[in-house]
């Protein structure tokens, strides 16, 4: 029960990731079938891809024809930063190993990595495990349907409003910049602050998802010569 519980708080805890995701699920659904692919297809991206940012691209290189091979190359590229998420994200849980890291892994996407980071010292150490994949589930399910309500239902919605179309490209850096708010609480500011200006001076000479990588390492460094 214990356990059950702590796994329908993570699901709950979920929702302001799926208020950031909802929209740009939407926006990638209508993304999807405006460039050839059918609903059931942009559903089925998002089912087995789930990748944020790297499915907008990778629709994009689709519908200019790029060889697979650089498809799959530009995507694994760009998703080279979870490979410093899984280890970070182990170190955040105190409490007994019962759920393999395999199972851990799947739903970690960058706000579920913040979310978790400035949470999981909060949840009691033996209900951990659980209240994260309650989350990282609420988080992915969010995903899916909003892909689903963007590629099958609101084309004509947003063709008869603009203005709304707009907007929601500011919905996920607006979400961005509230898990940042959140996550200071276990970071060090000056580690922080390090990694978004390393970020920002790549950006100068290297496209964004490198430019996070590049972040992420100078932030790793200089975590480490603080410990």
């Amino acid at each position: 029960m214990i356990i059950k519980s702590a796994y329908l708080r993570g699901m709950r805890d979920s929702a302001s990731i799926a208020l950031g995701y909802v929209p740009v699920a939407i926006s990638f659904g209508l993304s999807a079938v405006h460039a050839g692919l059918s609903p059931w297809l942009a559903v089925l991206v998002s089912l087995v891809v789930y990748a944020g940012a790297s499915q907008f691209i990778l629709i994009s290189l689709l519908a200019a024809g790029a060889a697979y091979p650089s498809i799959l190359g530009i995507v694994v590229v760009m998703n080279l930063r979870h490979l410093f998420y899984g280890p970070a994200l182990l170190g955040f849980f105190s409490g007994p190993r019962t759920v393999r890291s395999l199972w851990l892994a799947p739903g970690l996407t960058d706000e579920v990595f913040a979310a978790s980071a400035g949470s999981l010292s909060r949840q009691p150490p033996g209900e951990q495990e659980s209240w994260y994949c309650g989350l990282q589930l609420g988080a992915y399910l969010s995903w899916v349907g909003g892909t689903a309500l963007g590629a099958f239902f609101a084309g004509d919605l947003l063709g008869q409003s603009p203005v709304l179309e707009k907007t929601l490209g500011f919905v996920l850096p607006a979400l961005f910049f509230a898990l940042l708010l959140e996550i200071r609480r276990s970071a060090p500011m000056m580690v922080m602050a390090g990694a978004g200006l390393a970020a920002l001076l790549a950006m100068l000479t290297l496209p964004s998802y490198l430019a996070i990588v590049v972040g992420m390492l100078a932030g790793g460094l200089m975590a480490l010569r603080r410990a």
